[in-house]
This record gives structure tokens, sequence and C-alpha cells, in this order.
């Protein structure tokens, strides 16, 4: 008979593993709180509108085309990309912005009219970077974590000096150009890591091979697709759904979990994967006894940044703006000083504009615009209407200043997310959006395990463990820890 696998959570990382379990033979169930799959990739429809919740950029395209050829499909199975040309819009200040050619020529190029010289040396810069990118995604990411061993092949060994795990970003890049445009162009890939440029490893300079080789895509229908095109995969695959269906808890038979609890309804498992928040996992559905960390640990955990976000309709049509648009018109440094240095709400933010009617106009009625604005913010920091109010103007102020446009009596529809949206809908520890800081104490085998140490059956998947936050290192992070089921149980 099949084992039977509860997989708790329908994220990128449930899915995953769900689908990756199934594909070996188990008998899956997705146990899953909301009405639909998505986790914080949800999608919500209001006033003809339609919001992706979360994920808004495409990157690293080969990960997603890894994923689905793991099961002999390919993601144009099931919905179809737009490579964006320009791929964002940079502004500066008012009437001040720099469009971001899609092609490392084109980018080159630009470099080089903006610092003279320095075309020829980003060249070098993304060469490094593709080495690390391929070491990185490839190889890094697929290790799970549990034993010293896993980081001493030779392949790694003999190429750790060329993996900058030791030298910043900030130097990395200021080897590249003195321009603090440029810098900045290629130090905000880093900002949601969790840490300042200037203490992030230089090996994230990978995200940058990502970014400018790689390019920024969009599914057309918007990052829904992807979710979308997994659950199908999953249901292909075998894997049953549970929606609306929070778990409660665990009963034991020894140090193995015998039964998953939802509400009335219980689930008999062999194996349990928790794609649900670590921390709630461990200090709610978990006794004291079965936990791998203890309160202080999770204390001591240095996380990355949460965001403010507003989901807004526009009427008309709204000019000077791409799909992707980030506001470097104050502080880069303040502003990730504000969020890792000394948490506090930012006096003046950064912050990202995503208008998906300029590339797919189906998320919004006929004639209006949607718009995603997210500023990033320290994990921790409570929030009330007010906050959320007065951060609004800000940003609108701002946005009708730079693009020379009237916006906020357009408005025909608005929602606020944040902190307390965090916690009620994903039991974030801390109201994270972004996971862990990917610091070196917090990189690879120094991140939480993703198997219990104490209970037998009970694996972990999704941000908080490995290989760590965003979506196709969730991909990953569902099939590593499928193989790890596999091999632990076969």
């Amino acid at each position: 008979m099949a084992k039977r696998a509860i997989v708790i959570g329908a994220g990128f990382s449930g899915l995953s593993a769900a689908t990756a379990l199934a594909s070996k033979g188990f008998d899956v169930t997705v146990l899953e709180k909301h009405s639909g799959p998505g986790g914080r990739a949800r999608q919500f429809s209001a006033s003809g509108y339609t919001f992706d919740m979360g994920p808004s950029w495409y990157w690293m395209p080969d990960v997603f085309e890894t994923y689905f050829a793991w099961y002999g499909r390919k993601p144009s199975d099931y919905y179809h990309l737009h490579r964006l040309d320009p791929s964002y819009y940079i502004y500066w200040g008012k009437d001040d912005y720099t469009p971001i050619p899609a092609g490392v020529e084109a980018l080159e190029a630009m470099f080089e009219r903006e610092d003279p010289g320095s075309g020829k040396r980003l060249r070098k810069f993304l060469k490094e970077a593709e080495y690390k990118y391929e070491v990185g995604i490839n190889s890094l990411v697929y290790k799970p974590g549990r034993k010293l061993s896993e980081l001493l092949e030779w392949e790694l060994i003999k190429g750790v000096f060329k993996l900058d795990v030791f030298k910043s970003i900030s130097k990395h890049v200021r080897k590249v150009t003195k321009s603090p445009r440029l810098i900045q162009m290629m130090e905000f890939p880093v900002l949601f890591l969790g840490a300042l440029p200037g203490n992030t490893p230089a090996l994230y300079s990978l995200m940058n091979y990502a970014d400018m080789a790689l390019g920024t895509w969009f599914p057309q229908g918007g990052m829904y697709e992807i979710v979308k095109a997994m659950e199908q995969l999953a249901k292909e695959q075998g894997v049953k759904f549970m929606f609306n269906a929070p778990v409660d808890g665990f009963e034991f038979s020894g140090n193995a979990i015998k039964t998953v609890i939802c509400g009335e309804q219980r689930y008999e498992a062999d194996v349990v994967v928790s794609s649900a928040d670590y921390h709630f996992t461990e200090t709610k559905l978990l006794p004291e006894r079965f936990r791998n960390y203890s309160a202080s640990y999770w204390e001591k955990r240095v996380m990355a940044p949460s965001s403010l976000i507003y989901y807004i309709g526009i009427k008309g049509e709204l000019k000077n703006l791409a799909h992707h648009n980030l506001f470097f018109d104050e502080s880069l440094d303040v502003h990730a000083e504000e969020i890792y240095t000394r948490p506090s709400w930012p006096e003046k933010p950064l912050f990202y504009v995503s208008v998906t009617t300029k590339t797919d106009a189906s998320g919004a009625p006929a004639g209006c615009e949607n718009v995603f604005i997210l500023i990033p913010v320290a994990a921790g920091l409570e929030d009330n209407q007010d906050v959320r109010d007065r951060y609004y103007a800000m940003v609108m102020d701002r946005l009708e200043k730079h693009t020379g446009q009237e916006i906020r009596s357009r408005v025909d529809y608005l929602r606020s997310y944040a902190y307390a949206d965090f916690v009620s809908d994903y039991n974030s520890y801390r109201g994270n959006a972004y996971g862990l800081a990917n610091t070196l104490l917090q990189t690879a085998n120094l991140k939480p395990s993703c198997k219990n140490k104490k209970v037998a059956n009970l694996y972990y998947a999704g941000q908080l463990t490995v290989p760590g936050p965003g979506v196709p290192p969730a991909l990953i992070s569902g099939k590593v820890i499928a193989e790890e089921i596999y091999k632990d149980f076969s």
C-alpha cells in the first residue's frame, strides 16, 4: 500500500513537495487553510480588477523550465511568457527615469554611456556572476543541509574563492562602476535578501546575472498562472487537495505523527511535510518536547523584510510608467539601514510600483490600470490604519510628482496589506514577507533544519528552511524535501 503523505500548505513549496512525492508513489493530500492554492502568491478579484497578491517578478526562467521538465512538461504547456523590454524603469526624480533595457549588449551600452569603461567591466562582472549562478542555482540550492559533508564536494571546494563568499557585494559592484546610479541599480536585487549590501556576500551577484542576463518575464494572465499550472500538474500526478482546512495539531504514536488534525477531520499520515510557517508549526502545532528550536533561537534569527502593499485600481491610462518601476528618488542606504540596522518605519522609503496592465490588459476593466505598490519595511513593525494612510499619501505624492500626472482622483479601488495581514493569513513569524535574511550565518546548513530532529516523520519546506526565500527557491525546496523523504522511507 502506498505511504500516506500529508502536506500542510499549498504555496509554491507545498505544491512542489506534493507533486514530487506523488510522482514517487506516495498517496498525497494537501491541507490548505485558504479557499485555494498559492499561499503568498494568491490572487483576488474586486471591482473588476484581478490582483496577484505577492510575487510579481518572474526571474530565473530556467528554474521553472527545470521544474516542469521533472515531469515531462514545459511551462508553455500551461502558460505563455513575455520577456519585458525594458525590464523595468528606475525613477531618480521628477521626469528623470532610466529604462533598463533587456539584453546584455544593450545594458553594456547603457553603462558605457553613463560611465565610460564600465561596459567592459560589466561584461567581466556578469561572466563571474554566471559561474556563481551555475554553482548556486544548479548545485548549492539542491543541498538539503542535513550533513556538513554535502559542502565538501571537490567542485565546491575548489570554487569557493570564485564564489566570493567572503567579499561584500558592495565592494564587488564598485569594481564595475563609480556611478551612484549604476551602483544603486546593481545593488537593488539584494535589498530583499536581508542585509545591507556591505554585509551581503558577493556570491549574490548571481542575482545580477538573473536580472541582466536571464531577463525579466511575465506570464500572460498574471503570476497566479504559475500556481494554477502547478496545481494542475499536481493533480495530474494524483495529489488530492483539501481547502478551507487549517491544521490544528497532531496526534502522535511514540515519536512519530500518526494523525493530522483539521477541526473535526483526522488525516492519517506516514509522513508529514509542513510548508506552513516554520515557527508557527514549531510553536503552535508541536508540543514543546518535539520542537527543533527554542524561543531564544527564533528571537536571534535575522529576518528579511516585511512589506507594506497597496492594491489599486485606476481609471484611465497611466503615463510614464512601465510594467515594473523602482523609485530610487531617496537614499537607498538610509532606507536599508531603517530595515536592517535600526528597524523602524522609514522616513523617506524607496518603493516599487507594478502596472501589470502595461503588459496584460486582462487584470483590469477596459481603459483602466492595475497597480501594485510595495514598500519594503523591517519585519516585526506592527501597523495600524493611520500608518497605512500616511504611507499611501507619501507614495502617491511622489508618484504623481515624478510621473507628472494626477492619480489619486482616479482611484477606483484600494486595499492595503501589511504586518497584521501577513500574520493573520500566513501565520508569518514577525510578519515577515521574505523569510530569513541570507546572511553567511543563515546559509545552507546554518538554516533551520528541513527535518525535525525529534519527530521521526516530520519535514519542513518553504522560505524559513533550505534553500531560502523566493519563488524559484521555493520550487526547489519542495523537490529537495521530497527527495529526502524518498531516501529516508525507501
